[in-house]
């Protein structure tokens, strides 16, 4: 059965990382000819895409580069149809550390992609922002147009490079969709997100360590996530637009690691680490996503439940165990 992608040319940045990987492995499957767009390292390290197997990574066509890099994004961009915008600094923690970094790769590697598109012509940009952009809710659920708070340095890039997106479009009617994920789990995923580092310790330890116990979070699995960006590359007259991609429901970090110990099924003590904890005013005390306009404008709904996902994501960790450090806190 042909697909909407069968047989078109798409570039993916960011594609050795947790989402990107999930997206290119998709792309594949239904067709398409996938530019993978990494880092480049001495090492020639892919990434996630080393998940994939021979038979995927043998039909990519895998570009190494830096996306400041004007030329080599551009380049990367020729006889491409659909851009999806994925490559970011996205460790928030890390963000505090190294705020110029974060603001240099995310702000000017979108301002490139961009730049890029115009002059290559692509028929649309899938642009990824992010719930961190909206900050602490100051109204439930949060639709698209919430007021934007940029409460650390990495939500401050994204909301940048958002309005890099919304002006080109204004500007040069370039064809941009924004998708803004909520949280994001699944396999693959480091532990500078909460769920594997909650799996990762429980599965290895006595005694979970972690940082604020009450912020709720809007927990959406990566296949979701995937069909919500392969939805906004698809769907017509929607340029401009910006969607929300979460599933409307809002767990208590403490309650979500209740459900992972009793998924995995061991004893196992929860402990609040000061180090883990944001300063005040940044903290994202709460996110529940509005998910009407993406229902109604790219015809996305989730459909993995956060038992299914949880279960899934932990059989997936225990196997790949070796992956992780457990006992280290991840940036």
């Amino acid at each position: 059965m042909k697909t909407f992608w069968q047989n078109k040319n798409v570039l993916v940045t960011g594609a050795g990382g947790f989402i990107g990987s999930h997206l290119v492995e998709r792309l594949v499957d239904q067709g398409a000819h996938v530019r993978a767009f990494v880092r480049y390292n001495s090492k020639g390290d892919v990434g996630h895409l080393s998940a994939l197997g021979s038979e995927a990574l043998s039909k990519l066509d895998i570009i190494a580069g830096d996306l400041r890099d004007l030329a080599a994004v551009t380049s990367a961009m020729n006889d491409i149809h659909t851009v999806f915008h994925l490559g970011a600094l996205i460790a928030i923690p890390y963000s505090y550390k190294h705020p110029a970094n974060v603001v240099d790769s995310n702000i000017l590697g979108t301002m490139n992609i961009l730049l890029a598109a115009r002059e290559t012509k692509v028929k649309r940009v899938v642009h990824t922002s992010t719930s961190e952009v909206y900050g602490t809710a100051l109204r439930v659920p949060i639709d698209e147009s919430h007021p934007l708070q940029g409460q650390s340095p990495y939500s401050a890039s994204k909301i940048g490079a958002d309005k890099l997106a919304e002006s080109f479009y204004c500007a040069y009617d370039l064809p941009v969709v924004t998708v803004r994920p909520f949280n994001t789990y699944g396999p693959r995923q480091s532990t500078r997100a909460v769920i594997p580092t909650i799996i990762t310790q429980a599965l290895t330890q006595d005694v979970i360590y972690l940082g604020n116990l009450d912020a709720t979070r809007d927990l959406t699995y990566v296949s979701d996530t995937v069909e919500g960006f392969l939805c906004a590359g698809e769907a017509q007259d929607i340029e401009g637009g910006t969607f929300n991609l979460g599933v409307g429901c809002e767990v208590k970090i403490g309650e979500l690691a209740n459900q992972i110990i009793s998924c995995i099924g061991r004893k196992v003590e929860i402990q609040v680490d000061v180090s883990r904890l944001r300063p005040r005013k940044s903290e994202v005390e709460r996110l529940l996503s509005d998910n009407r306009l993406a229902k109604d404008k790219l015809s996305w709904s989730p459909r993995v439940n956060l038992r299914d996902g949880l279960l899934k994501t932990i059989e997936w960790i225990s196997d790949h165990i070796s992956f992780y450090r457990p006992s280290i806190y991840q940036l």
